[in-house]
């Protein structure tokens, strides 16, 4: 059987891998191990068809080490076991030139099987290569992410894509045969959303299709021959990206039946109960904040709900959540706030604090003035006392703005009623 173009072309060595400079370039941080052989366990995180297999491949070949490979999709504690017990024969303990493991979507093992890597990451057994698209912070154990670097991947860029695109034409063995015409590529690199395996696949499929001794590729072909080729739902390709997209914007908008439509092909493409959980409750925070603090209470306890439950009752939880969050009312003013603090804090730098502001332990400290002048604000009426609480250079700045919903003009009045005309609230 003929293997896919994107496994026809892959890169065999670093010279012929394209994109993620910033990892491999020759400045990269991941240029001089490679070259050195010296390579510690990783993480590769970033999104699908964007050369975290290849890059593994790369490290055991550049570095002349055994290459074990397990998906954590059909592997088990047992599978993993069998793999590190033959990595052990095969590689010296202790040495540089210990094998490499890589395991694809590693976020997929279960906290058990995520424990079973550890003696042998821990012991120098194998060189642990994870690849995940999600969050190593939220789906890999502490104890395994402790050991091992996380380096990001990002998405293609257009040039980066393209190039794929010259290189399958003029080095593939069955394309070079061929007279193929790139008189458009738009189509193809949005299809794409930056994943350089879909776009080859979807580029085999229009070149496949076409009986013509001269292959012309046009936006219009693309299109034409792709929705008649189009899946449901991909949840490691670009629709993962647009349908979460359009829930999320559902949700923001308002719209409950907007909401659990989106939800509905998610849960049908069998998404991740925690990955839809963990977007919510991010909206909740983000989209929601203080005109409802409710509903981020609501999202925390679905995530944690689905985490425990899984398919199929997950999903009457995750549409309650929807529906709740949908119809609350919405505010991004706490967002807003953050982000414009961190904006003054990289262009203000470290300001001091002020006196009144800091802690004193220390007789010195005391002496020096520090805590002076801070007024306690239960010791006043209404507890509050008016004093200032940022430093001297940004008095008065106002940095949360509340929104226009019924709590938070209730917010409004309170800081009005406390602060005067200090924040012009």
């Amino acid at each position: 059987m003929e293997a896919p173009l994107a496994e026809r072309i892959r890169p065999q060595h670093l010279s012929e891998y394209i994109s993620q400079s910033h990892l491999v370039g020759e400045q990269g941080s991941l240029t001089h191990q490679i070259a050195r052989g010296i390579i510690p366990s990783l993480i590769l995180w970033g999104p699908p068809g964007t050369g975290k297999t290849t890059l593994a491949q790369i490290m055991a070949q550049e570095s002349k080490r055994p290459f074990y490979t397990l998906s954590a999709i059909n592997s088990g504690v047992k599978d993993i076991r069998e793999v590190i017990d033959k990595a052990k024969q095969s590689g010296g303990l202790f040495t540089a030139k210990n094998p490499i493991l890589f395991i694809d979507e590693i976020h997929r093992f279960s906290k058990s099987q995520q424990d079973s890597l550890l003696a042998a990451v821990e012991k120098g057994w194998v060189t642990l290569i994870g690849a995940t698209t999600e969050n190593p912070s939220f789906e890999v154990i502490p104890a395994l992410l402790s050991r091992c670097q996380v380096y990001i991947l990002n998405a293609f860029s257009k040039d980066d894509l393209e190039a794929l695109l010259h290189r399958a034409i003029e080095t593939d063995v069955i394309l070079k045969t061929k007279d193929i015409q790139l008189k458009e590529t738009e189509a193809l690199l949005r299809l794409s959303g930056g994943d350089g395996r879909k776009l080859l696949n979807i580029f085999e499929l229009i070149v496949n299709a076409s009986d013509s001794e001269t292959i012309e590729i046009t936006n219009e072909k693309v299109m034409q021959l792709v929705q008649k080729n189009t899946v449901l739902y991909d949840k490691t390709g670009e629709q993962h990206y647009d349908i979460v997209s359009a829930f999320i914007k559902s949700i923001r908008g308002s719209d409950p039946n907007g909401a659990v439509y989106w939800l509905a092909r998610m849960i049908e493409g069998g998404e991740d109960v925690k990955f839809i959980a963990r977007r919510m409750l991010i909206l909740a925070s983000e989209d929601i904040g203080n005109a409802n603090p409710t509903a981020l209470i609501m999202a925390n306890n679905t995530f944690q709900a689905v985490t425990t439950i899984g398919y199929p009752e997950s999903r009457i939880i995750l549409s309650q959540c929807a529906v709740y969050l949908a119809t609350s009312a919405k505010s991004n003013a706490s967002y807003m706030a953050i982000g414009k603090a961190q904006q003054i804090v990289k262009q203000t730098g470290d300001l001091p604090v002020p006196l009144h502001l800091r802690n004193a332990p220390t007789k010195l400290m005391k002496e020096l003035g520090y805590g002076d002048e801070y007024k306690y604000a239960h010791d006043y009426a209404n507890n509050f006392a008016e004093q200032e609480f940022l430093p001297d250079e940004l008095s008065n700045t106002k940095l949360y703005d509340p929104g226009n919903n019924a709590r938070e003009r209730e917010l409004r009045q309170f800081l009005k009623n406390r602060w005067e005309d200090k924040y012009g609230y």
